[in-house]
């Protein structure tokens, strides 16, 4: 029996260079931790609040 696949793949247009765009539109309302990591080393952490516009 062959396993279904449930990851999610996608392709991006090319960016300009050296730019990380994070799209937050679709998150929940909540607190946020991103860590950003090189050779799996966390390089950077940084927290965000998404919340709900009045």
């Amino acid at each position: 029996m062959k396993q279904k696949d449930d990851s999610l793949k996608g392709t991006l247009d090319r960016l300009q260079e050296k730019d990380i765009y994070l799209n937050i539109n679709h998150l929940q309302d909540g607190t946020y931790v991103l860590k950003i990591t090189h050779k799996n080393i966390i390089i950077k952490e940084t927290r965000f609040n998404k919340s709900q516009k009045k």
